[in-house]
This record gives C-alpha cells, sequence and structure tokens, in this order.
C-alpha cells in the first residue's frame, strides 16, 4: 500500500522501474523467517529510505540485492533501458556499510581505489578516477592521508567515495551516518544530496532516525518487526532541502505520519 502524505505530485510519477523485489521471503537455517514476501518496485533515480524496528530484515534486503545474499524464495531484477535482467550485475551496485571498513595501513587515495584495484585496472587510471570523486567528496588534498588521520565524518566520506568510483547505477547505503555527531551527520546529509542529484543514481538508505528519512529521501519504505514486510510506502514531496525545511511544518507533519506509520497495529 502507498499513502500520499501531501497533495503536491512527484515528478519521479514519470519515471521508470529500475529494481523490482518480487516477493522475496528469507529464512536462515535456524527456521528465523528474516523476511516475508518483500515486494517493492523502485523507480530510477529514486531515494528509497527503510525504516524500522531492528532485526526486521533491512540490511538482509540489501545483501540479497547486493549478491551477498540468496533469498529462500522470490527474486529481485534490474530493470535496463533494453532488457529485465533477472540477475543483479555487482559492478553496477555500490555500497556503503555502517561503518567506513576502510585499510588502516593504506592511504586515501589505495582506499578509494580498491575496487578498480581488485579488476586489474591500471594504477594511472584508477588513480585518475579516485582523485575526481575524493574531489566530488569534498576531500580533495587528502590522497595521502591515512586513515586514523581522518575524522569519522571524513573516514565516511572516503567510503563513500570508494562506492562510487566504478559509477554504480545503484548505491546502498546502510545506515552509515548511525555513529556519527548530529553536526557531521548533517553536513553529510547536504554532501549526500548534492551527489545524487550529480550523478543521477537510484540511492536505497536504512536509517532508524525518521528525521533523517524525510530529510533524505523522496520515498519512504516502511517496514514491520520480523518477519520483515513492506507495510507501507510514503512519498515525500519535492520540498527545497534545506535548515529552514528541517524547522518546517511540513517537515513536521512528514516525521509524525512516518512516526505513526511505525507503530504496530
Amino acid at each position: 500500500m502507498k499513502t500520499a502524505i501531501a497533495t503536491k505530485e512527484l515528478q519521479a510519477e514519470s519515471q521508470k522501474s529500475m529494481l523490482r523485489i518480487n516477493q522475496v521471503s528469507k529464512v536462515y537455517d535456524q527456521k528465523i523467517v528474516a523476511l516475508s514476501e518483500v515486494s517493492l518496485d523502485i523507480r530510477e533515480g529514486e531515494f528509497m529510505s527503510f525504516v524500522g524496528p531492528s532485526g526486521c530484515g533491512k540490511s538482509t534486503i540489501f545483501k540479497i540485492i547486493a549478491g551477498l545474499s540468496e533469498p529462500t524464495s522470490g527474486s529481485i531484477e534490474m530493470v535496463t533501458s533494453t532488457q529485465t535482467e533477472t540477475s543483479i550485475n555487482r559492478d553496477e551496485v555500490g555500497f556503503v556499510f555502517q561503518h567506513a571498513t576502510l585499510l588502516p595501513w593504506k592511504p586515501v587515495i589505495d582506499n578509494v581505489a580498491l575496487p578498480l584495484e581488485l579488476k586489474g585496472v591500471s594504477k594511472k587510471e584508477r588513480y585518475e578516477k579516485a582523485i575526481d570523486v575524493l574531489e566530488m567528496v569534498g576531500l580533495k588534498g587528502y590522497e595521502k592521508a591515512l586513515p586514523r588521520q581522518l575524522s569519522g565524518g571524513m573516514q565516511m566520506r572516503v567510503s563513500i567515495a570508494r562506492s562510487l568510483i566504478a559509477k554504480p547505477k545503484l548505491l546502498l547505503m546502510d545506515e552509515p551516518f548511525g555513529a556519527l555527531d548530529e553536526m557531521t551527520r548533517q553536513n553529510l546529509h547536504y554532501e549526500l544530496l548534492r551527489i545524487w542529484r550529480k550523478t543521477n543514481m537510484t540511492v536505497l538508505f536504512i536509517t532508524h532516525n525518521v528525521f533523517e528519512s524525510v530529510f533524505l529521501s523522496t520515498q519512504i519504505a516502511v517496514m514491520s518487526a520480523r518477519p520483515g514486510r513492506i507495510t507501507n510506502v510514503y512519498d515525500v514531496p519535492p520540498y527545497e532541502r534545506n535548515d529552514s525545511f528541517r524547522s518546517s511544518h511540513e517537515f513536521s507533519n512528514l516525521v509524525g505520519e512516518i512516526e505513526k506509520g511505525l507503530k504496530p497495529n
């Protein structure tokens, strides 16, 4: 079910689907049902946040999309301009985890370039691309720094740059800002929105923070407690994302609507 939370029509309505999750369930060996018949149609260029209680299967969905886990039943399809793929091309998916997971002995430029190094791309080419994405995330000049010399927010920017270097069509972000202080977190919100607009990627974002989901997203998928199901999908109107929006009645109303949807029936 989709609930409209404002009367404005979304420009995204005219966008085509790029990812279809079809009746996906996941049961672990211990007979734990993590996901139950999850279906979702995600449009190209969407910024969709997933919110729900801990253990509801948000990360499990992302791992299945990324090919790191297999569904027990159901399927995931990626729609390209010419066809529908029943398997996901991992080269088209970037993944940002909860922690930066950087190699501590490698300088920033080598951490960012690692995905291309693993593919056998020449040092010259991967360094050129690494410098480009470091500039995109605001870390130009830090190429030779080691991770321990960076703040938590800067380390997360390096992680984001690493996920962008292969120019993915789909970016998965599993609660990447959860461990950061509020000021750093809000600054990264603006950086992430700027990158999203510039690259035209589709972004799927996990968060436990409803305020964060409303500020960042064009859509918000609400999940139930385990076994995880999609209980509602909310459209967020295209308000200008700035400090004024955070303190507006529209923002407060949207947050209240989402929080109401999170409460068990």
